[in-house]
């Protein structure tokens, strides 16, 4: 018996021991928001990541990190990415899902190169700047549009694309890099899903292109129909081939990203995961070299907990921020959490015309949420997150809806709308497609609170809606929205702070402030 109560206080001793070792590991999903298509450089012992937003501005945002798992946005490719119709929301036109794409970052001789590309303008775009975190970034761009290429540099000095979707192509481009050299356009592999099987839903993409120990590795993502997303490899001793290819990860959908070192020598595949309505989140998956090749997870799973890996920090400041808008002298910028929805209208928003707020002014007339522009927003973050704003709508015109959204295609909007000589606090939702006001309660005063709440956890995808007059006795307003993950948007939903007018221009609302936390009221 005695032996027996010995034996179990050395379990109850080994299985406090591994807790207490996780909770001092990293933890997978490594961000926990919409973060995908990630690439990423190792420049000494920083790292540095990009990432797609799409037809958000300033779009290509640059993040950074220390240690592979804790990271802060630093930087963005570029301000707008063109002055057209689409981008700046007019004329009926959106650039919903589109925009600029999957991005390649590369360094090279004392310069940060990104590329991406667009179906919305049809070019190709590359970014460079000897300064990653403060640039400026120098453009250049031509057609055609290069589908999820990947930009390389060889040792040679020549710099090439791979691109395309299950038959990939490779070109040369110009010293320049105004375009391509004339000829150069070349199938790479014919059929790059093939490692994946014969029943394809989703020919190999996604490209990315490394250099390691004098091999060429070549990877892209795959989707086997009736399966899940898929890593497939390939490697060729010469950048032109031939490759060869191999399944690479196929677990938890797991798939589409690349290698990255650490600067003591251990590997990792950065990586991400569709999850639900919050988006696709990267994880980090830790590789061995066996025969030449990269071996993706242990035993070929992707882990949950990362030993060697310092503890994941809450996404807060570093991926989303609360902002109480007060800036100092002559300082005018919003911080780099921010994105507007498609490009903004600059001289229809301020943080300095009434000290301490965001000031949105109408410009023109709508007749929908998703094409009013100056739509201010930030990711969610899961597994579960809050947002609270405070508004003064005094300055409102008749027909004005300003307010606080979730967005996305099936968004929900908790906000002031100022109709028949009254204001009124309302809750909107488009679960159904369409946008249905599902409340409406009348308000008598200049100021009011509002917040959102999302539950991530176990893909439920749900919010909340809510209201306060006071800022401290909160109470739920309209029904529970089913968050959805939709293509036309290919976004994860994203809190926004909107104003728009759908009779007469020229009013205006104040945001004292949005604050979010990584918590909700039902968990309290």
């Amino acid at each position: 018996m005695k032996k027996l109560h010995i034996i179990f206080i050395i379990l109850l001793a080994g299985i406090s021991i591994k807790a207490v070792a996780q909770e001092k590991s990293a933890h997978n999903p490594i961000i926990y928001a919409d973060v995908p298509d990630e690439s990423m450089i190792r420049v000494g012992d920083t790292y540095y990541m990009s990432s797609t937003t799409m037809h958000m501005s300033p779009g290509v945002p640059i993040m950074k990190s220390k240690d592979l798992v804790n990271w802060q946005i630093v930087s963005y490719a570029y301000d707008t990415l063109a002055n057209v119709d689409a981008l700046n929301l007019v004329n009926g036109k959106s650039s919903y899902g589109r925009g600029s794409w999957a991005s390649s970052l590369r360094y090279h001789n004392g310069t940060y190169y990104v590329s991406t590309f667009s179906q919305t303008t049809g070019k190709t775009y590359i970014y460079s700047t000897k300064d990653i975190e403060k640039g400026p970034w120098k453009e250049s761009s031509f057609r055609p549009s290069f589908h999820d290429n990947s930009l390389f540099f060889d040792d040679d000095g020549r710099i090439y694309m791979i691109y395309g979707a299950g038959k990939l192509h490779m070109v040369e481009l110009k010293k320049d890099l105004s375009g391509v050299k004339e000829g150069s356009d070349r199938v790479l592999i014919e059929n790059a899903s093939a490692p994946a099987g014969s029943n394809i839903m989703l020919g190999a993409e996604g490209s990315q292109l490394f250099k390691v120990n004098g091999k060429y590795y070549l990877f892209n993502i795959t989707w086997p129909r009736g399966g899940m997303r898929t890593v497939v490899i390939h490697r060729a001793d010469k950048i032109a081939g031939p490759y060869e290819g191999k399944l690479g990860l196929q677990d938890k959908g797991v798939a589409q990203g690349g290698l990255i070192d650490t600067p003591d020598g251990r590997w990792f595949a950065y990586l991400f995961q569709d999850h639900g309505s919050v988006g696709r989140i990267p994880y980090l998956v830790p590789v061995k070299w066996e025969n030449g090749w990269p071996v993706l997870g242990v035993d070929g799973k992707v882990p949950e907990v990362l030993p060697g890996l310092p503890p994941n920090k809450s996404l807060i400041p570093g991926i989303v921020n609360s902002d109480d808008f007060s800036r100092s002298k002559g300082e005018a910028a919003l911080p780099l959490v921010w994105q507007w929805n498609h490009n903004p209208d600059n001289k229809l928003w301020s943080v300095t015309q009434r000290k301490g707020y965001l000031r949105l002014t109408t410009g023109r007339v709508d007749t929908s949420f998703l094409m009013a522009r100056n739509t201010l927003t930030q990711r969610t973050i899961g597994p579960v997150c809050s947002g609270t704003t405070s508004i003064d709508v005094s300055n409102m015109k008749e027909g004005d809806f300003a307010g606080l959204a979730l967005l996305q295609k099936k968004y929900g909007l908790v906000g002031v709308k100022f109709k028949k000589g009254g204001k009124s606090i309302v809750m909107v939702s488009a679960e159904s497609g369409k946008p249905v006001e599902i409340t409406s309660i009348p308000l008598n005063q200049k100021t009011v609170y509002l917040k959102a709440e999302c539950d991530f956890r176990n893909r439920t995808d749900k919010a909340h809606f809510f209201y306060s007059l006071d800022g401290k006795l909160w109470k739920s307003i309209g029904a529970q929205l089913q968050m959805q993950y939709t293509i036309p948007q290919f976004m994860g939903y994203r809190f926004g702070l909107f104003n728009y007018a759908t009779q007469t221009p020229g009013g205006h609302v104040d945001f004292d402030y949005f604050h979010i936390t990584n918590h909700i009221s039902s968990e309290k």
